[in-house]
């Protein structure tokens, strides 16, 4: 028997903003780290904190996929069938660009042979050699891939946009944080 819920649950909730505070970190300190001289500690920082946090993301989107496999609480779907399907698709490519972006991160860091640490805890050694002479091509991949995921989740933000003003309907309320009776109409 299935339970009708109206929302997502909490964690499923936290993995969502979470990941999505991450993506736009990440994606901003890249591109203003691009714009500030080599060498200096604001950009040798913000490389560090990218480096951990992808580490980090890697985990979350384990996290996630281990917890949407395993049955966390999901609202049934009140749009016309045709849109469920398209937000189903529009999901999975955010998952699989998210996992992709983690691979080649790992990859490019790995291809330039220097330390991959998590804050400066532990180091995440490379399962096996990636030539150097790859560095530049998966740089490029790692970044057209993060323009892919900001596009997408952007698209993802303006249909919650789309469902709330134009719909009325609670599939944006259905994600936000806070107790159940905050969001109602």
């Amino acid at each position: 028997m299935s339970l009708h819920v109206d929302r997502y649950d909490r964690l499923t909730r936290t993995f969502h903003w979470l990941t999505a505070a991450v993506v736009i970190f990440m994606f901003a300190s890249a591109h203003i780290w691009e714009n500030l001289e080599k060498g200096t500690p604001l950009r040798k920082g913000l490389q560090s904190v990218h480096i951990s946090l992808g580490i980090a993301m890697a985990v979350l989107i384990a996290a996630r996929i281990v917890w949407r496999l395993s049955g966390g609480s999901r609202p049934k779907a009140d749009s016309h069938p045709a849109l469920n399907v398209l937000a189903k698709m529009a999901h999975g490519c955010l998952y699989l660009l998210l996992l992709a972006q983690i691979g080649l991160g790992f990859m490019f860091r790995w291809a330039q042979g220097e330390p991959f640490t998590f804050f400066g805890t532990f180091s995440i050694p490379a399962p096996f050699v990636v030539d150097h002479a790859w560095r530049g091509t998966l740089g490029g991949l790692h970044d057209t891939v993060a323009w892919a995921i900001i596009l997408l989740a952007g698209l993802h933000a303006v249909a919650a946009l789309w469902h709330h003003y134009v719909m009325g309907d609670n599939t944006l309320r259905r994600m936000l944080p806070g107790s159940r009776n905050a969001f109602e109409k």
